[in-house]
Formats: C-alpha cells, structure tokens, sequence
C-alpha cells in the first residue's frame, strides 16, 4: 500500500555551506587593521591561534552536518560567531581593545574621505553637473547613515546585517539611473569593467559589519 508523504512534513535539509571565513592579510585582522600595532604578547598569539582553531573546526563539523535544516544551519552558525567574537573579544587588554575602536574609527574615516575622492574622480570623467554631484553626494551620506545604523543595531546577525547592506548597494545603483543620462551610466559601466568591481564591493560589505 502506498504511503502519501506531504512535502510540509519533510524538513528542508542543509544544503547550503557555512560561510567562508575571510582571512586577512598576514598580520592584520579581517578589517584590513594592522593587528601588529596592538603589540599583541606571545601568550595572547598563541591563545588568538589556538581559538581560531577551535572555530574553524567547529564550522567544518557544522558543514559535514547534513542532518539539519537551513534554518537551523544558520541559527549555529551565528550562535558559532557569536561565542568565537565574545572569546576573542577577552584575549584583548582594556588598552588594546581602545586602540582597536580607535583603528576602526580612523579607517571608517578613510573609507568616507575615499568615497569623497571617487565622487571626485567620478564628477569629472562623467562630466557631472553641479546638481547631479549633489545629488549622488546625499545618497552617499544617507548610504553611509544607514549603513551604521545597521552595524550598530544588536538586535540583527551578522548575516542580517551583510544582507541589508548589499540591498542599500542595490538600492544605491538604482538611484544613479534616476541621477545619471544614458551616456553617462555607458561610461560608468565600462569603467567598471576595468576592474574587478565584485570583489571590491564584497570587501566594503564585510568592512560595514
């Protein structure tokens, strides 16, 4: 006798992997932060390898996991993230860790003055009007508002917050449709061909977070 199976009853299974884990240059962090400048001890070398050990092996055995549902894939995954950060967080001394927000204020400040400076270039190999250039400048400012909002709102993931991030880039390339002519989205669109604009961007996204 055949057996009905209703597809509701089936939990959705893993197939998605865990993210990969973004390594930075030797000697600085995943911000790009020269974690040299710390002056990090021996000791706490060895205890910063001997947790991202411990974290990389916990994601490899959360990947071979195949008996868990997306949902719940993602739900360890943050939780993984969470307790790895919170235990990174106390290898630091009070002093370190006032150094570290003060390297992340400095190179939040960077990114903004770069963000200046292609608005720049852009106003003059696009032939921007005056009007135009103020236009895209208060998207920039309203872009960058939101998107420290979002990194300062406890209440997301970090996944949630990588997700409404890229929705405000998408957001952000449509508002140059209604800015931009035509002739001037073509030669932005072939300068951008010119460099590899995807890993560029995926890079800004994981420095918001």
């Amino acid at each position: 006798m055949a057996v009905a199976v209703h597809a509701q009853e089936i939990p959705e299974r893993k197939t998605d992997k865990p993210a990969r884990i973004e390594k930075g240059e030797k000697g600085k962090g995943r911000d790009g932060m020269d974690m040299k400048a710390l002056n990090l001890t021996e000791d706490q070398k060895a205890q910063f390898k001997a947790q991202r050990e411990a974290f990389h092996k916990q994601l490899e055995e959360l990947r071979k996991n195949d008996g868990i549902t997306v949902k719940e894939s993602r739900e360890k995954m943050e939780a993984l993230r969470k307790e790895n950060k919170e235990k990174t967080e106390k290898i630091f001394t009070a002093e370190q860790k006032a150094k570290l927000e003060k390297m992340k204020t400095e190179g939040r400040a960077k990114m903004e003055q770069r963000g200046k400076d292609r608005g720049d270039r852009m106003k003059e190999k696009l032939g921007l009007s005056d009007e135009q250039s103020a236009k895209l400048q208060k998207n920039r400012t309203e872009m960058a508002a939101n998107i420290k909002a979002i990194r300062e709102n406890k209440s997301l993931s970090d996944e949630q917050k990588k997700e409404q991030v890229k929705e405000l880039m998408k957001k952000q390339k449509e508002n140059l449709k209604s800015v931009l002519t035509e002739e001037q989205l073509k030669k932005l669109k072939e300068d951008g061909h010119k460099r590899p604009e995807g890993r560029k961007e995926k890079k800004e996204v994981n420095k918001t977070i």
